[in-house]
């Protein structure tokens, strides 16, 4: 499988969500390659409504100010999809009507040849002990095969940046573990800034990056140190 290219680190500018125009959050931070920064906060506080900027499709009703910088680019105003984000949630969002490689070759870029696209899911599932289950149907998996499935085609698409909406919060407590560990494992391995929002402080503890609380007065609470 292709490495992901180092993109640089993901570097937030005093970056503020509004919620009809009264301020909600403010951050200001610079995650560097292959380390993983950790967003707390109570629930409805706006930790993923900042993944959604970031990204690029904030929902109605918000609007953000601040720059965004992966590497030496801006992509403040760039689409959703030339900012080369790349989003796991807490539900794995594979495609019922596709076989699991199908899903996998779906996210490589679409100017890579059909036999190569194949061949480079092939290796994504050899990377996570998934050989010869290209042809399954995604129903047919368990919880930790198809987190692991979501992660690889996440993966594929060459992101430069992971964004994790909780992406473990459905999983038991032995599976979370093994599969937060796999994520911030080829986060580091193909050097690529990841930024976690999450309520459970062992996943910070686990991602062993910076620590950002979020509080109602819509400033970063700590230090990025925690």
């Amino acid at each position: 499988m292709n490495e992901t290219a180092n993109g640089g680190a993901l570097v937030l500018e005093a970056v503020r969500i509004l919620r009809s125009g009264i301020p909600l959050i403010e951050v200001e931070a610079t995650v560097e390659p292959g380390t993983v920064l950790t967003v707390m906060g109570e629930s409805g506080i706006g930790k993923s409504t900042l993944l959604s900027y970031l990204a690029g499709f904030l929902p109605p009703g918000f609007s953000g100010a601040g720059r965004v910088l992966v590497g030496e680019t801006d992509v403040t105003r760039l689409p959703a999809h030339s900012r080369r984000m790349g989003l796991l949630f807490q539900d794995d969002l594979l495609f019922p009507h596709m076989s699991v490689i199908e899903n996998l070759m779906f996210a490589v870029p679409q100017d890579v040849a059909r036999g190569a696209r194949r061949k480079r899911a092939e290796d994504a599932l050899a990377d996570v002990a998934l050989e010869g289950m290209g042809a399954r149907d995604p129903a047919t998996l368990s919880g930790g095969q198809r987190a692991r499935v979501a992660l690889m085609r996440v993966l594929l698409s060459e992101p430069r940046v992971l964004l994790l909406d909780e992406p473990f919060s459905k999983l038991d407590m032995a599976l979370r573990e093994q599969i937060r560990s796999l994520v911030f494992a080829k986060a580091r391995e193909r050097r690529l800034p990841a930024l976690l929002v999450t309520h459970d402080e062992r996943d910070a503890e686990a991602a062993g990056g910076p620590v950002i609380t979020l509080t109602r007065s819509g400033k970063e609470d700590g230090d990025l140190q925690d």
